[in-house]
């Protein structure tokens, strides 16, 4: 049997005519379609061929088809300052900072002599302070040297870099920053009043080590203990937080974390919520201690945000148990994932691991990464920050420090973390 020969596409499918027959339109439309693809085929492998040839074609293809999304979008404030209102990025304010006192210093040198000799008198008649003052400058620059990015190769171009916490931000919460070695976190899990998600706290009680979950009571006769009250018994017991869960139609929709023992307290809004074992090919986690990734916190609201959950997850992770748990944020939304990972031999049909250039990455040619997701899945969006305990514990002109209002999405290139 003689194999059927495939036919060039017809001049007939690139003409834009229109046909007053329903079928032989249909035909026709049908004819074009795989003209337009077998001409994008044969260009594509025109490309491929070329760019083997030439991988420098390749680069700068990729460099120059980078997709513009909203995130590459993003505005910055145009304010100076650090507060938990001002959307700035906190690594750029370190580096306009430095670089304003490295100005000052340039003119300080360039001074005439006079104006120097004047300044030296100044600086003998007041000898205490001067000493004072260059020990103060000295532990500023050492802290700048301390505090610089790091590094280190991460999952996403955009890290979270907790040295970089401005201090009128450390101030406010002195409690959350502190240089001193954080506790061993122990959480205390809870709802509101007559809440029947009692599974899907007992399944945070597994997200978050060292936690418990101790129903609230909903009998009519029973003391409903409010979250001061219950945060003034966790704090008795040496708790470190405090989660209560929220819910509406019976499905979570609410969370607020609570910093024992004086805050301060963040409110967030729960939406899909899936638990582990509705996960396509999900795995059973283990009690092991998990590694945290907290990517894309750039803001001062965003570097309280992530030291929050910070302290919820002991700083010493067991590596042998292989689990990951993931918070990234994007366009104000933190996506919270909790997955296991396996480092495995590369199979013939799999592609070596590539890096941002495109180039593969020495010294893993051979190696492949899988992930298995455990649960829950969820997502959160931070609505509410108080500095006390809840919203009736903040008492004073700043006790409510932030809340999210409807005009902050107005402009779609402007987040808050």
């Amino acid at each position: 049997m003689v194999a059927k020969k495939n036919k060039p596409p017809s001049a007939k499918a690139h003409l834009p005519f229109i046909v007053g027959n329903k079928f032989k339109r249909q035909d026709l439309h049908v004819k074009q379609k795989k003209a337009r693809d077998s001409i994008r085929r044969d260009e594509r492998f025109k490309r491929k061929r070329e760019e083997d040839k030439n991988p420098e074609l390749r680069r700068e293809r990729l460099a120059r088809n980078v997709p513009m999304t909203i995130d590459k979008k993003r505005m910055w404030d145009d304010e100076e300052g650090d507060g938990l209102n001002v959307s700035v990025d906190v690594e750029q304010l370190r580096r306009r900072r430095m670089e304003a006192a490295e100005a000052a210093d340039a003119m300080d040198e360039d001074m005439p002599g006079e104006e120097a000799a004047e300044s030296d008198d100044d600086a003998d008649s007041m000898l205490g302070d001067s000493d004072d003052e260059m020990e103060d400058t000295e532990h500023s620059r050492a802290r700048s040297v301390s505090a610089a990015p790091s590094v280190a190769v991460s999952t996403t171009s955009t890290t979270t870099n907790l040295d970089l916490t401005p201090e009128s931000l450390a101030l406010k919460f002195p409690t959350l920053f502190t240089d001193e070695a954080p506790p061993t976190p122990k959480i205390l899990v809870t709802t509101s009043l007559n809440s029947t998600l009692h599974a899907e706290a007992n399944l945070l009680c597994g997200l978050f080590p060292n936690s418990v979950y101790i129903p609230r009571s909903a009998h009519r006769y029973g003391h409903k203990f409010s979250v001061r009250e219950i945060a003034k018994f966790a704090t008795n017991r040496n708790y470190t937080a405090l989660v209560v869960m929220k819910e509406d139609a019976k499905k979570p929709t609410g969370m607020s974390i609570v910093h024992l023992p004086a805050g301060p307290t963040l409110h967030f809004s729960i939406a899909n919520w899936v638990e582990g074992k509705k996960l396509p090919g999900h795995g059973n986690p283990t009690n092991h201690y998990p590694e945290l990734i907290l990517n894309n916190f750039r803001t001062p609201l965003g570097l309280l945000t992530a030291r929050l959950f910070l302290t919820l997850f002991p700083p010493q992770p067991e590596l042998q148990g292989r689990q990951v748990v993931t918070l990234h944020n994007q366009r104000d939304y933190v996506f919270v994932r909790r997955h296991r990972y396996v480092f495995r031999d590369k199979r013939v049909t799999e592609k070596s691991v590539v890096g941002p250039d495109g180039e593969k990455v020495q010294g893993v040619e051979e190696i492949r990464a899988g992930l298995q997701e455990l649960g829950p899945r969820f997502t959160l969006k931070l609505r509410r920050v108080d500095k006390g305990i809840g919203r009736a514990g903040s008492q004073g002109d700043d006790a409510l420090q932030w809340e999210w209002k409807a005009h902050m999405e107005k402009k779609r290139t402007r987040f808050n973390l």
